[in-house]
């Protein structure tokens, strides 16, 4: 038996998500086991941005909502973001510009803003989780242009913890 590195409860040591709170068990550098050894990851483990939960808060345990179904919010730890500004290199630019002329969908454009939401979204999920939180409700996002070119995202909401 190991120990899971976020709730302490005993777990089977090839889980490699804790059933308790969801904490991507190969993500960790390294955990306790239940007789005190410790464990370094696999090195096969999956790169944050595959698994899309960098603070070790899975993906499901972030929401929209203001409540996550099938838990209790047991303390209400306050405001996370994250926060990305982006351009465009000249180059791409000038690719984009020519999709512009043909129309349709500008997929320079789009890869641009899915990557500064993404990244946002990760920068969000990891403020929440050095603040101590295992869930994020609330979840927003906002984007403005700072200058010509250059695009601000932001990603935010209210970090909880939580129990089932």
């Amino acid at each position: 038996m190991t120990t899971c590195p976020a709730c302490q409860h005993e777990i089977q040591p090839a889980v490699q998500e804790c059933p308790y709170c969801g904490v991507i068990i190969a993500k960790w550098k390294g955990y306790k086991t239940a007789t005190g050894g410790s464990t370094q990851h696999p090195s096969t483990a999956p790169a944050p941005s595959q698994v899309h939960t960098m603070g070790y808060i899975p993906q499901s345990m972030v929401t929209t909502a203001v409540t996550l179904d099938g838990y209790r919010i047991v303390q209400t730890i306050g405001l996370v973001r994250g926060l990305v500004c982006r351009s465009r290199s000249i180059v791409g630019s000038f690719f984009a510009g020519l999709q512009t002329i043909f129309g349709g969908d500008i997929t320079l454009y789009t890869q641009l803003c899915e990557q500064a939401r993404t990244d946002a979204y990760d920068r969000m999920v990891q403020h929440a989780y050095e603040l101590g939180a295992n869930a994020v409700i609330g979840v927003r996002y906002d984007a403005t242009e700072v200058i010509a070119g250059v695009t601000e995202v932001l990603c935010y909401g209210t970090a909880v913890k939580v129990s089932s």
